[in-house]
């Protein structure tokens, strides 16, 4: 039987991780710096159980060596719990709803591209910018940007399998987020599970305003692996 993966917040400490695998990729860009793809450069071999570092200060990135302690890492969650539904907005075109969670942006980019913005793709009247508007929305890797069919209010996403990957974005010279794939559960240190979802990004500067989820914060501080 497949086991089912699972994140743990720990109080003040890192990201305990069951069951999960774990690679690392990069945001390719095209030369005037709009994200193309991510590319998957490695693959980690990882036990069942293992931690993956929190607070940005780590000497064995991405996983967790203790530093959380010697820095007195400050890991209180101050995300919104059970579900999104407040932080929310709404976009409509013709034939799709674009669902956008302001909070959860991570600042990857894939929703600016050379045909224009997600948000005006979506309300495009030409077939084409909305085919290139949903494939932005759905390389979005926080999960921030959601498309819904209106005729079939259903979904129009990719499924993953329960997986995690470490983004780097090369252009910047920067570590970014830990894209967490397939819908895995992430439980807070307090015990309660935040919404679940296929796509979403956690914090690993230390620095987010929404943890544990990445906010993009890690693009001002320059953060580094």
């Amino acid at each position: 039987m497949e086991k089912v993966g699972k994140i743990i917040v720990n109080k003040n400490g890192p990201y305990r991780v069951l069951n999960l695998p774990l690679s690392e990729g990069i945001i390719r860009t095209d030369n005037q710096g709009y994200p193309l793809s991510i590319d998957k450069t490695k693959e980690y071999e990882v036990d069942d159980e293992y931690c993956l570092c929190r607070c940005g200060k780590s000497s064995d990135k991405p996983f967790c060596d203790g530093s959380h302690v010697k820095f007195k890492f400050n890991g209180t969650e101050n995300a919104e719990k059970e579900n999104f539904e407040r932080t929310k907005d709404f976009v409509e075109g013709k034939d799709l709803i674009l669902e956008d969670t302001i909070p959860l942006c991570s600042g990857a980019g894939f929703c600016h591209g050379r045909e224009g913005n997600t948000w005006d793709l979506i309300q495009s009247k030409d077939k084409k910018l909305n085919d290139i508007g949903i494939e932005q929305a759905c390389k979005c890797t926080s999960g921030r940007l959601f498309i819904i069919d209106k005729k079939t209010k259903k979904p129009i996403e990719e499924k993953f399998k329960q997986s995690i990957m470490i983004l780097k974005e090369p252009w910047k010279n920067i570590g970014s987020s830990i894209w967490v794939r397939g819908g895995v559960p992430i439980i807070s240190a307090n015990g309660k599970s935040y919404e679940i979802r296929n796509r979403i990004t956690l914090c690993r500067c230390g620095k987010s305003d929404n943890r544990p989820f990445c906010d993009s914060t890690h693009r001002y501080i320059n953060f580094k692996d």
